[in-house]
């Protein structure tokens, strides 16, 4: 499997620094934080959306080019505004039908679901057609921004077997920016918690969540994010 060594990510507006990090993705990582802390922006800056008025500079050290719908697979947060809800799902696609119909299946849905509006499918569903789409070009980084906010438990569970298994299959990388811990814990092998744009811990997920050595982390397993937060 392929190793992306982030060596320095800065990102800034104008001389304000916000963000200023360093970590590496062996096989799966989760990025944690609280509200603010920087783990939205760091996303962003990784896929070249960050705002406007903000800008990067990034040091890395990876077998492949960031490119986005190429070597780097998206996953959004909200599947329901992630596609256009009047717009059928086959023709939402970057790729040919063939392919579409053969990444739905491997998803677990039916490839006769793309004729279909996305609000006539469940959210379980509609999740899964955006994560069908992130593979689509088979890439070699996979970057999740909180995928199953938006689910219950139960297909909080589904969603990770099935990215856990697709992993497993294809070989990709896979950054997991998100404040549910629980569902770090089962989907990641590391983890990374940043405060201000800055990296206060790292280490095994299993390792921090059970023996947190920063008192920062320690409060966050302890409060484990039971609310939604505003991110910036």
């Amino acid at each position: 499997m392929d190793r992306f060594v982030c060596e320095r990510l800065e990102i800034f507006r104008g001389d304000e620094v916000f963000v200023d990090i360093a970590f590496t993705i062996e096989r799966s990582m989760a990025l944690v934080g609280e509200s603010g802390s920087g783990k939205s922006l760091t996303l962003k800056a990784l896929l070249g959306m960050l705002p406007k008025g903000f800008d990067s500079t990034l040091s890395y050290r990876a077998p492949f080019g960031l490119r986005r719908g190429e070597t780097v697979g998206y996953v959004p947060q909200n599947p329901f505004t992630a596609l256009s809800p009047l717009t059928r799902i086959k023709d939402q696609w970057i790729v040919g039908a063939h392919r579409a119909a053969a990444r739905m299946e491997e998803v677990g849905l039916d490839a006769s679901l793309l004729e279909r509006f996305p609000p006539e499918l469940s959210g379980g569903q509609l999740q899964r057609v955006v994560i069908a789409m992130a593979l689509s070009s088979s890439p070699r980084l996979l970057l999740l921004d909180e995928p199953t906010t938006a689910l219950d438990a139960a297909l909080r569970h589904t969603v990770v077997q099935l990215l856990l298994q697709l992993q497993k299959n294809e070989g990709f990388l896979m950054l997991f920016v998100t404040h549910d811990i629980a569902t770090a814990a089962a989907l990641c092998e590391e983890m990374t918690v940043i405060r201000s744009g800055r990296v206060v811990e790292r280490g095994p997920t299993a390792l921090l969540t059970a023996e947190p050595a920063n008192d920062y982390t320690r409060a966050l397993m302890e409060a484990n994010f039971a609310n939604r937060e505003f991110r910036r």
